[in-house]
């Protein structure tokens, strides 16, 4: 049977055991939108829930902390090995020699799937594991902290350093509601122990001994006081959260090899404004071809739309050594191919969809696994990444003359039907301006050159903010009929009301997402100009499908590249009558602006998409950010002055317990041992000789605390509250002064106290000296 234990005592650990369940659920809830919430979500419900129930039931038998901890690693290895490593487990629960060989493997695949992963991941079983995994050995580690060694606080900042981990890993908005959940959880947490201790304290002080001195002046402050305090640090932290954390810029890789880890990735749902409105942007990636104009580069494709989103094609991938995977495009035989080469070295893009030139029919040079999908000529990773890639890409463009492209129809046998899908409740402007802009066109050709005209016309301007200040930042149907109305948006608009547009006149149509051609860096390779691609410049824009002649890009987004149009057969193939190059393949130069703002009259150069990288230095990030760092840094000086004029009032009060506490709070922050089985007295003593504090304001505080401590029904309250509170500032003066300078400072910008509180168990261990025993 457990031994007796006061009830109090069981109420406290149950409240902190639930409190610790809280603050880790909500420390995950970020993760959510980084990985699906699939199974692993309800194993790390379990799996916390089991451990903690652990821990409790153990302490109920008043067993030692390192036993306590020790069945809680049982648990979690048993959990663990039932539900992921069975198979190889004796009697199911067991590790095997067997189940360790497989341990390196699956941490390996769970690792290649979150560095090559786009977000939102669908975990597979090994990544599933090392979250349920690591989520159990987290909730053992903090039961010990929160339970055992009574230092709430210090769980909170790994339970906040748990939870920034997706943000820092996926930039995103600030999840309120978790960060809220959380802040509340290790508040809980604290106060819960505080009240723990104050009680503990009250009863120990009552029974009149040396020890119950120092025991009495672990409680430190009164109740409010460290309600005060926890307030104050909440809303230090909530301030930082909501008001400096959006201030400090993204956080931009350096260029270089690709062994360089993690880069931008590619979103392949269409939300690409907050990819394309980043403070800062980074080079992807450098190509050169020999194509007259260089390619655009698409990684993948959209064609079903629900009404609010545009779905990536799904499909069957074949190895791209395959003859299935990259064959010759079925082209009526009258239409001329050209064959094309082009090079591309990624420098910062950690993706698994491969950036190509279209319609790819061979690729050299990839290392890993890679699949084709031959409807759409994307590629994708199997196995590795983009990061670090330098391969060629051979793509067989078809390039009718004006009179042949006309004389064909938008449409066929090779389209799917979701190519035409609209959904029932499309906004009737849509289909009304389509009808309206393309009245008159001779063919379903001039009709999209319509269309392309008046979007890169004086009526749409190019804007990152405007979608977002009016609302409206996706490619929904509602999104593309506000756009419509307000003229202003960028690629993402632009494409889907473009493939809308046409599908509402019977075009089948789809959306791709990639990279625009970049900007030229002033180099060439076998005579080929280098182009330098920056991951501001990811794009989108829509494809149309011609009979005989497969898939036609446009370029209807206002200011970007160069609008598609086709020579007609009097012209050299790949000229215009008046001898430019024609761009059939809607990859012009990228840096070419071909609209004006119809307000200034000032050529329109889009905010991210084509912008050359500005050589000039920007101060004000740097600035923010030593500004930041030197708020963050300060925090904690705040916090510990806010704490210690609590109680040097609470002395000035008759509060001798408060005065004691400024001097173990300074001996703590110093690295002095300040263990429990100390009495003031011997403390005291120890500070003078050891440490450099002054006898006789000591002797006022020893005799206060002391004084109190004896007093009946344990109350700390004397009549020379001013006298103690001057002592207590002069010990701490000189115990500051009397220590090294690099110790002193690093006393004030990060107060030990704040963590440790006198007498724990790790207030005992000082700089420099041993645990005590027990």
């Amino acid at each position: 049977m457990p031994s007796a234990e006061p009830s109090s005592r069981r109420g406290a650990d149950l409240l902190l055991t639930a409190g610790v369940f809280a603050a880790l659920i909500a420390a995950l809830l970020p993760l959510m939108r980084v990985v699906r919430p699939t199974g692993w979500l309800l194993g790390t419900l379990v799996i916390v829930a089991v451990v903690l129930a652990t821990g409790y039931v153990a302490r109920r038998f008043r067993l030692p902390a390192l036993a306590v901890s020790l069945i809680e690693v049982v648990v979690w290895v048993a959990f663990v090995t039932v539900v992921f490593l069975r198979d190889s487990a004796f009697l199911l629960v067991i590790p095997t020699v067997e189940t360790f060989r497989e341990l390196p493997e699956i941490l390996t695949a769970a690792g290649e799937e979150i560095a090559l992963g786009v977000a939102p991941l669908t975990p597979s079983a090994p990544l599933s594991m090392l979250i349920v995994g690591a989520t159990g050995l987290l909730a053992v580690v903090i039961d010990h902290v929160v339970l055992t060694a009574r230092m709430p606080l210090l769980a909170g900042v790994g339970l906040i350093a748990v939870s920034l981990i997706p943000a820092i890993a996926v930039p995103a908005e600030i999840d309120v509601v978790a960060f809220v959940l959380l802040a509340a959880a290790i508040l809980f947490l604290i106060r819960t122990d505080t009240r723990t201790r104050e009680e503990a304290g009250s009863a120990e002080a009552t029974r009149a001994t040396t020890s119950s001195a120092a025991a009495s002046s672990t409680s430190g402050v009164s109740a409010s006081g460290v309600s005060a305090t926890a307030i104050g640090i909440g809303a230090i932290a909530v301030v930082v959260a909501l008001v400096a954390t959006p201030l400090l810029p993204q956080p931009a890789i350096r260029p270089g090899a690709g062994d360089l880890g993690p880069g931008p990735g590619i979103d392949a749902t269409l939300q690409l404004g907050d990819d394309l409105r980043r403070p800062r942007e980074v080079e992807v990636l450098q190509m050169r071809s020999d194509a007259p104009t260089p390619p655009y580069l698409r990684a993948t494709t959209l064609t079903e739309f629900t009404g609010a989103v545009w779905e990536p094609d799904s499909g069957r991938s074949y190895p791209l050594d395959s003859a299935e995977a990259l064959a010759s495009l079925p082209v009526d035989p009258e239409i001329q191919v050209a064959e094309y080469s082009t090079t591309v070295e990624i420098r910062n893009l950690n993706s698994s969809w491969l950036p190509v030139s279209y319609p790819a029919t061979g690729i050299e040079g990839l290392d890993g696994v890679w699949g084709a999908f031959p409807y759409n000529r994307t590629v994708e990773a199997r196995q590795g990444g983009t990061q670090g890639q330098d391969y060629e890409v051979v793509s067989s463009v078809p390039r009718p003359t004006l009179e042949q492209i006309r004389a064909r129809s938008a449409g066929g046998e090779g389209v799917r039907a979701d190519t035409l899908g609209l959904p029932v409740d499309l906004p009737p402007i849509v289909g009304e301006l389509a009808a309206e802009v393309t009245a008159g066109a001779a063919s379903d050709y001039d009709a999209l050159l319509a269309l392309q005209s008046w979007f890169r016309g004086a009526d749409f301007r190019y804007s990152l903010e405007a979608p977002v200040e009016e609302g409206f930042d996706g490619s929904g149907a509602e999104a593309v009929a506000r756009f419509l109305e307000v003229r202003e948006g960028y690629c993402v608009h632009y494409a889907s009301a473009f493939a809308l547009m046409a599908r509402t006149l019977g075009m089948p149509s789809r959306i791709v997402v990639g990279y625009l051609p970049g900007t030229s860096t002033g180099d060439a390779v076998d005579f080929q100009t280098v182009y330098s691609v920056m991951s501001g410049q990811l794009h989108a824009w829509p494809e149309i499908y011609f009979e005989g002649v497969g898939w036609i890009p446009f370029e209807p987004t206002n200011g970007l590249g160069q609008p598609t149009r086709f020579s007609p057969e009097a012209s050299a193939p790949g000229e215009t009558a008046d001898g430019t190059d024609a761009a059939p393949e809607a990859s012009a130069p990228a840096d070419v602006p071909d609209a004006v703002d119809p307000d200034t009259g000032e050529p329109l150069t889009p905010d991210a998409g084509t912008a050359a990288p500005d050589d000039g230095v920007d101060a004000l990030p740097a600035v923010t950010v030593v500004l930041a760092v030197l708020v963050v840094l300060a925090i904690p000086l705040l916090v510990r002055d806010l704490r210690r004029r609590q109680q040097l009032s609470a002395a000035r009060a008759g509060d001798a317990a408060a005065a004691w506490a400024v001097v173990q709070d300074t001996a703590i922050d110093l690295g002095i041992p300040s263990p429990i089985s100390e009495s003031p007295r011997a403390l005291g003593a120890r500070l003078i000789t050891e440490a450099g504090a002054p006898a006789d304001a000591m002797g006022v505080l020893i005799r206060a605390i002391e004084r109190a401590s004896y007093a009946p029904g344990g109350r700390h309250g004397f009549g020379q509250g001013e006298a103690t509170a001057a002592a207590a500032r002069e010990v701490r003066a000189e115990l500051l002064a009397a220590a090294q300078p690099a110790r002193r400072l690093l006393a004030l910008v990060v107060p030990r106290s704040l963590i440790i509180r006198p007498g724990s168990l790790y207030a005992g261990a000082g700089r420099g000296a041993s645990r005590p025993a027990g």
